[in-house]
């Protein structure tokens, strides 16, 4: 073989990934160039402050125009647990509380009316859902307020209606005893609308062949639901789980509204202690830590949550 045709080849060759990937960007190019915006957002304000989140719990910092953070090792971890007389233990059960009612309570809630709204005509339907997504669509801040309106020990509408029945006023947000359950159950009673609309969707979405064969083997609407309804929307039941669950542990607006002093540890929850840790105290680093506990907490239930609700399902 000639000198000629050996450096042509080798001039292919070089030339070859080279050519690959232009072909590949002239073909791709324009929708890498599409997400390029968002994810330059993503890095520089979510990406890059979590992983200098992550350093500044392992340092002794505080603000100053330039850096002074120092290696701390695990104490803002230790003290994170230690320090204000163990009120971040007591926020840590008093989200899990809140958390099991809400999640609880908000799947329950969905199911039942995407049930009931599943089994009206398309008009029907329509308008229900319309009707119970509003609260969706409504500023958790303006909600509190209502909400805080409602409570209030000396005009709240809630003691004008035990006043009606001779009963004395309670103090809903200023009694540690009763103040997270009052909090919790304003969420409660707040139409889960994102629950509704997922539910209703995917009991929409199920094969009518199915319910028309258990109709034939005589099973009644109760059974269809239990043995037809719950196992084939276990995927939509599973996202809703994790959805609620990640809102209630980040629960914070609510609380800092309709309860802005704290009413002791009955008021505290985890992300309120990382947002006086971190802006009223200026203790970076043990806001740091805290909220990367709340991060591994958050993940934890969502494991246990994925391995318990998975499922094979499709239809």
């Amino acid at each position: 073989m000639s000198e000629v045709s050996l450096e042509k080849q080798a001039g292919k060759r070089q030339r070859g990934p080279v050519a690959s990937l232009q072909r590949f960007f002239k073909a791709h190019g324009w929708g890498y160039a599409f997400i390029i915006p968002s994810m330059l957002a993503f890095i520089i304000f979510i990406l890059i402050p979590v992983i200098w989140a992550f350093v500044i719990s392992f340092q002794s910092y505080s603000f100053t125009l330039f850096w002074n953070g120092k290696w701390a090792g695990f104490n803002n971890y230790i003290n994170a647990f230690t320090t204000s007389s163990g009120i971040f233990g007591a926020a840590i059960r008093n989200t899990l509380y809140y958390t099991v009612i809400t999640v609880t309570a908000n799947i329950l809630i969905a199911l039942i009316l995407a049930s009931l709204i599943q089994g009206r005509s398309k008009g029907w339907r329509t308008f229900f859902l319309a009707a119970y997504y509003l609260p969706a669509v409504t500023s958790v801040v303006i909600i509190a307020i209502t909400w805080r309106w409602i409570y209030n020990s000396e005009y709240g509408f809630l003691n004008y209606l035990l006043g009606l029945v001779h009963i004395a006023p309670v103090r809903w947000l200023s009694d540690p005893n009763i103040v997270l359950n009052s909090i919790t159950l304003s969420t409660v009673l707040t139409i889960p609308a994102t629950g509704v609309v997922l539910f209703n969707a995917a009991m929409g979405s199920i094969p009518p062949e199915f319910y028309e064969a258990a109709k034939l083997d005589g099973a009644g609407a109760l059974r269809r639901w239990w043995h037809i309804t719950l196992p084939l929307i276990k995927p939509t039941t599973l996202y809703l789980v994790v959805l609620y669950t990640i809102a209630s542990f980040e629960v914070f607006e609510k609380v800092f509204v309709m309860v802005p002093a704290g009413v002791g540890d009955g008021s505290q929850v985890i992300v309120t202690q990382i947002y006086q840790n971190g802006f009223q105290q200026f203790r970076y680093g043990i806001a740091s830590a805290q909220a990367f506990v709340l991060f591994l907490m958050i993940a934890s239930v969502a494991l246990v949550q994925f391995r318990f609700f998975k499922s094979d399902v499709e239809y």
